[in-house]
């Protein structure tokens, strides 16, 4: 049996790849990591290329034209994130916007809200997403965000304080997870705002993480106003927005993941050779055990996909999330110590690939907690694939 894409198909690829080639900004083909750190701003060049990538029809190819896409099938978006991620080209440096907040307002808004869909996806309009709280980090269900309101129809008064969100200091909206029913089960007493960042009461503070990068802040609302037509689906229904737009932030998540892994091998395997190491049996061992660990996850996230093209649940996907997370702590903890003493050095003049693997280090940590934490993705995996009894 001869396992392979479709002659359609790698036209597509063919067609995508050309594109790239002719259009994609200098910036975008420098093959970064996008995990070193620096301010908050979004580069002129990042948001040019998201529109050009919207308006070609390349942005979200399984979504029509007037959404940024060409109504490719779902084998067709699975080239099209694998030759993004193998190239390391990104779509956006702004995420929360196309990947979350556009396809939950697709999905559950009413009329006035779809229609900011499209320049969320093309990077017109940048988002934050209001999920985590202090003492609500990866439990949303934990959150103690109020929003009142005042009378049947009038605004919502939301106070409460938001941490880990990204993006939150240039964001023009925020897609708000508020409680609006607190004697209810937490499950049930949720609902979703979108709330314009502009509004009176709002004060972001911007956090500052291990590579110097402020890309995420802490946001604080005290009595602030919005308007009841900010209401995303209706009243309480807010955990069944929340599934929906985890689902859609996860569903493709892996394939940048295991790609990202893969490359960072790749550069394993030349970062050996240029050491002189790449005869111990030690680290070639470690290279070895990680690249068949990449080729397992790509497999396993293939079953996946084709589940989730399919409307059906994909489990796959938190295990492919805590595995390529931890994976990837490993890989660039290994690039730090084929270097020897100075691989925990970002100095140019004295580290390598300009601190690529002390910075992407750093980040790892944060990545067993962005997009669901480790020990979230245990608790599913243990209940819903082991079926084994909640403590």
């Amino acid at each position: 049996m001869k396992l392979e894409w479709s002659a359609e198909d790698e036209a597509f690829r063919a067609e995508l790849n050309a594109f790239i080639d002719e259009h994609a900004p200098t910036e975008a083909k420098a093959g970064r990591d996008y995990t070193e750190g620096g301010g908050f701003e979004i580069p002129a060049w990042a948001s040019e290329w998201q529109a050009t990538l919207f308006d070609h029809g390349w942005m979200i190819p399984g979504y029509p034209p007037e959404l940024g896409g060409r109504n490719a099938t779902p084998t067709q978006t699975l080239i099209y994130m694998e030759e993004m991620a193998r190239r390391r080209i990104p779509r956006s440096l702004h995420f929360p916007g196309y990947a979350i907040a556009a396809p939950s307002l697709l999905e559950f808004g009413n009329e006035e809200q779809r229609k900011l869909a499209a320049p969320s996806i093309r990077g017109d309009l940048v988002w934050c997403i209001g999920m985590s709280e202090p003492n609500a980090g990866s439990d949303l269900a934990s959150i103690t965000t109020r929003a009142v309101q005042d009378g049947a129809d009038g605004p919502f008064i939301v106070n409460g304080q938001k941490v880990w969100t990204s993006y939150s200091m240039v964001a023009a909206k925020c897609f708000c997870y508020v409680r609006t029913d607190p004697n209810a089960p937490k499950h049930k007493g949720i609902s979703v705002l979108i709330i314009d960042m502009d509004t009176p009461g709002i004060d972001v503070r911007p956090l500052r993480h291990l590579t110097g990068a402020e890309d995420f802040a802490e946001v604080f609302f005290t009595d602030v106003e919005v308007p009841a037509s900010n209401l995303v689906g209706g009243l309480n229904d807010g955990w069944r927005i929340t599934m929906g737009s985890l689902a859609h932030e996860r569903g493709g998540l892996w394939v940048q993941a295991v790609a990202l892994a893969q490359q960072t091998v790749d550069d394993l395997c030349a970062l050996a050779r240029r050491f002189g190491v790449d005869g111990d049996a030690g680290i070639r061992r470690r290279i070895a055990e990680a690249y068949e660990e990449v080729a397992s996850l790509r497999a396993l996230g293939y079953k996946g996909f084709s589940s989730f093209a399919q409307g059906s649940s994909a489990p796959e996907h938190s295990y492919l999330k805590l595995a390529t997370s931890e994976l990837g702590k490993s890989l660039f903890e290994l690039g730090m110590q084929i270097q020897g003493p100075f691989g925990a050095v970002a100095d140019p003049e004295r580290g390598v690939d300009n601190g690529r693997w002390s910075r992407s280090f750093f980040v790892s940590f944060a990545n067993t907690i962005a997009g669901g934490s480790s020990e979230i993705q245990r608790n599913i995996i243990a209940t819903r694939i082991l079926g084994l009894p909640r403590a």
